[in-house]
């Protein structure tokens, strides 16, 4: 399974480098980034975790951020922290799916509590995830070449087939393959093959 990730967004560099510090002393892996729009060129729904966002940023506030990842089919539980905080915008937030709206400064131990719970409101809502919907978050993973790789692999071709179709090395074609394993999250072709025909026969 993929190991859990705590996405911190947030402009002010001393606030994103002390929440990265505090969330790793917990063992909890952390992806952090001062700008909104570099968040959401990056983002990926099917990474298990949780967000916690700043409210007031100059590129992109906080709610509007929110309301930018609707446009996924699934996003990870929100967990908002703000100094300048309001009960409007608490009451939006949270009126929009956030789990908290914690006001700056937060005690360490309170905003650790809320991550813990996040992730584990996250952990449920995936597992409780159609199959043909888990398949999809995963393969929404693959690169475009390498999502050509895996109907390939699938179908019953070799590595060396595929690198000639492509005009492209083997060592190459073999990286790609290594990738899909990966970001599927199985060990190899059989279980891929599986993987992939179970999703065929789950949607027909």
């Amino acid at each position: 399974m993929t190991e859990p990730t705590v996405v911190v967004v947030d402009d002010d560099q001393a606030a994103l480098h002390s929440l990265a510090f505090l969330i790793e002393s917990m063992n909890i892996k952390v992806q952090t980034f001062d700008r909104p729009k570099e968040f959401l060129q990056n983002f990926d729904p099917s990474v298990p975790g949780c967000l916690v966002l700043d409210v007031r940023m100059p590129e992109m506030n906080g709610l509007d951020l929110q309301a930018e990842l609707e446009k996924w089919d699934y996003i990870p539980p929100i967990i908002f922290v703000s100094g300048h905080g309001d009960i409007p915008m608490s009451v939006r937030a949270i009126k929009a799916g956030a789990i908290d709206f914690l006001q700056k400064p937060i005690k360490d131990q309170i905003l650790l509590d809320r991550i813990n719970e996040a992730i584990q409101i996250d952990k449920h809502a995936r597992e409780s995830m159609p199959p043909c919907k888990e398949f999809s978050d995963r393969v929404s993973r693959l690169t475009s070449r390498e999502r050509e790789v895996m109907e390939l692999l699938v179908q019953g071709r070799s590595l060396k087939q595929i690198s000639i179709e492509f005009g492209i090395s083997f060592q190459t074609v073999s990286k790609h393959r290594a990738r899909v394993l990966d970001k599927l999250e199985v060990g190899n072709d059989v279980e891929l093959v599986r993987l992939c025909l179970g999703h065929e026969q789950s949607t027909d």
